[in-house]
């Protein structure tokens, strides 16, 4: 099969890091024909380092060129654009967060079954090799008591000053405002009106815990109840205890640390006989920087023992990209649909009116 032709739209950070030189690499799989984004020093830039034919600053003149798919990576919101990509019937890889409000997912999975087509978040986690090991001993415990989550977040600019990642100040204005009054819309549709500390713990669940809340749903289904939520610092911390259908609880916390380099993000399952702990280098790790997993458990016999096993090196958004051509090529089911980041979305509404309502 010929190689899929995918147009990217939204050339910051994570572009310029992982998925254009991911891309790159994936040649057999993809070509990337277009590339957009509102700036257009950025885009132009973008292009010529990755010897990209087309750049645009409109995400419409990009759907309207000649592409089988598109990757959206742009600031938010991104529902217009993600309607835009299937109802021109093209495959749409979104990153996350996705959307804010359950009627803009709701839209999204609506315009994603009348396509037909592929519709994949940027859970890139899911596709950690050191996750899905987890996964696979998870699923033989018995008796799943505790479950604990830690994100300690140092900021961003720390990890990414090691890359060459180009900022340009051409934004027109009217854009920026439009952007900030969708967010705002977006976020007023999802929560009502907030407190400016509840609305910065609102995005911060959205934009960075979300990664925890998928692979703690992915581990474990998803909860029955929100037993509490605790937001402060500012809104720039989050703890939340979290029940499940067998009774167990899940402890999980997101906390601000903005000048410590130590990027911290670990998942902790504790059962009867067996615990398994992940732990998740910073999205913006370079290459070689994995994620690691500990098995410690009992045999029949009684002896205690630890394992650490090896893992792949491949990265999760080679594998994330690598499982979105499979999808498109081969009919494979995704295993990280629009229509299953909904529970996502829904949980951090219901994150926010629990500690709103109590």
């Amino acid at each position: 099969m010929s190689a899929i032709r995918i147009g990217v739209v939204g050339c910051g950070a994570i572009a310029q890091v992982h998925h254009l030189p991911t891309l790159q690499q994936l040649s057999e799989l993809f070509t990337v024909t277009a590339v957009c984004d509102v700036s257009a020093g950025a885009s132009e830039f973008v292009a010529q380092k990755f010897n990209i034919a087309k750049h645009f600053t409109d995400y419409r003149d990009l759907i309207s060129s000649e592409l089988d798919a598109v990757l959206l990576c742009q600031t938010d919101p991104k529902t217009d654009a993600a309607l835009a990509v299937l109802n021109s019937g093209r495959h749409l890889f979104v990153e996350k967060p996705v959307c804010f409000s359950l009627q803009e997912i709701d839209a999204i999975c609506a315009a994603r079954q009348s396509s037909g087509k592929v519709g994949q978040v940027g859970y890139m986690k899911i596709y950690d090799p050191a996750y899905e090991f987890a996964l696979s001993e998870i699923s033989t415990m018995k008796n799943i008591r505790f479950v604990q989550v830690n994100h300690l977040h140092p900021d961003n600019s720390l990890h990414m000053r090691q890359f060459d990642i180009r900022r340009f100040n051409d934004v027109p204005a009217p854009v920026m405002e439009s952007a900030s009054l969708g967010r705002d819309a977006s976020r007023l549709q999802a929560i009502g009106k907030v407190s400016k500390e509840v609305g910065s713990a609102f995005y911060l669940l959205s934009g960075s815990m979300i990664h925890d809340l998928y692979t703690m749903r992915g581990a474990l289904g998803v909860p029955s109840r929100v037993r509490s939520c605790d937001i402060w610092s500012g809104g720039r911390a989050v703890t939340m205890n979290l029940e499940y259908p067998n009774g167990s609880r899940c402890v999980a916390s997101w906390v601000d640390l903005p000048d410590l380099w130590d990027f911290r993000e670990t998942l902790e399952v504790y059962g009867d006989d067996k615990r398994v702990i992940v732990s998740y280098p910073t999205g913006f790790a370079p290459s070689g920087m994995l994620a690691s997993v500990t098995v410690q458990g009992i045999t029949a016999s009684g002896v205690h023992y630890t394992q650490t096993p090896k893992i792949d090196w491949e990265s999760a958004f080679s594998r994330e990209l690598r499982h979105f051509s499979d999808c498109i090529q081969h009919g494979a089911v995704c295993r990280t649909s629009v229509e299953d980041s909904r529970h996502d979305v829904k949980l951090i509404i219901d994150l926010v009116k629990a500690f709103r309502d109590n």
